[in-house]
């Protein structure tokens, strides 16, 4: 019955479950209207755009890139069954996952860049995307799906300033997303990016892979439930990875643009539900 009211509602909301795999969202919470584009002098516009940045999904999960200084990526972990972004706004509630079979934000963030989320490197420690002239957020389609990008302008690195784009593509025919960082002014830089994690979390990496299963501590929800974060990586764009205590990360060598691809799991759906499989997955 649950699974009947589930498609019933995508049916409603627009969803055609049986070809849409990839969809985009962004919108200023003040009237909640989808735009495909949100310009901004102000760099942190964090509270005031829906899901705090431009957002983009398959029906495996989806990933948010936040629209302030961190670079960072977070995830909303979902059952496999549809696209849910237009409906519930990265913010289901409670009755919402257990009637209606929504997914979750259950990945914290924390001050990381999340998963494949960039920074940049100086050569000492890692700098954040301060943009001094502002920002642009963009959401739309591709001739393969669907994708979220954001522009940082004006970011101050090595004596110089750079503009730095995050773009994230879902391909309707694969559950991984491919996300790319370029210096759109052509400097080449070293980006820094990973895969974090919580305390009690498996974590696991090799020769151009990283991934972590576990429960993240409570944040949006009362009863976190295990959930799986990976990376793929080309390892002669970056050198050596480093583990820190809440992070894995790795830092490319100079360079004008680089791309990793990411892949998000739960309990909640039926393929990916388990560390093993998680980590089949990872290491095939």
């Amino acid at each position: 019955m649950k699974k009947i009211l589930v498609f019933f509602l995508m049916a409603v909301a627009g969803y055609d479950c049986a070809s849409a795999q990839t969809a985009s969202s962004l919108f200023w919470k003040k009237d909640g209207v989808q735009v495909p584009e949100i310009v901004s002098e102000v760099s942190d516009q964090y509270k005031n755009v829906g899901h705090h940045g431009p957002a983009v999904e398959n029906t495996h999960f989806a990933l948010r890139i936040y629209f302030n200084d961190s670079g960072a990526i977070d995830v909303y972990s979902k059952t496999g069954r549809g696209l849910e972004l237009e409906h519930y706004k990265w913010y289901p509630t409670a009755e919402q996952q257990e009637n209606e079979g929504a997914g979750c934000d259950e990945f914290r963030v924390g001050s990381t860049v999340g998963l494949g989320g960039i920074a940049l490197w100086d050569g000492s420690q890692e700098v954040k995307l301060k943009a001094t002239r502002g920002r642009t957020a963009r959401v739309g389609k591709t001739k393969t799906g669907s994708y979220a990008e954001m522009i940082a302008y004006g970011v101050p690195y090595q004596e110089d300033t750079v503009d730095i784009s995050i773009r994230i593509d879902m391909n309707r025919k694969t559950r991984d997303a491919v996300i790319t960082a370029t210096s759109l002014t052509g400097l080449p830089v070293m980006f820094l990016t990973g895969v974090n994690y919580h305390p009690g979390e498996i974590v696991k990496c090799g020769d151009g892979f990283i991934f972590a299963w576990g429960v993240h501590p409570a944040d949006v929800s009362a009863s976190p439930i295990p959930i799986g974060a990976g990376m793929f990586y080309k390892s002669s764009d970056f050198g050596p990875m480093e583990v820190t205590p809440d992070m894995v990360r790795i830092v490319s060598k100079p360079i004008k643009s680089v791309s990793t691809k990411v892949v998000a799991a739960s309990t909640k759906e039926a393929e990916l539900n388990t560390a093993k499989r998680f980590e089949n997955y990872m290491t095939r």
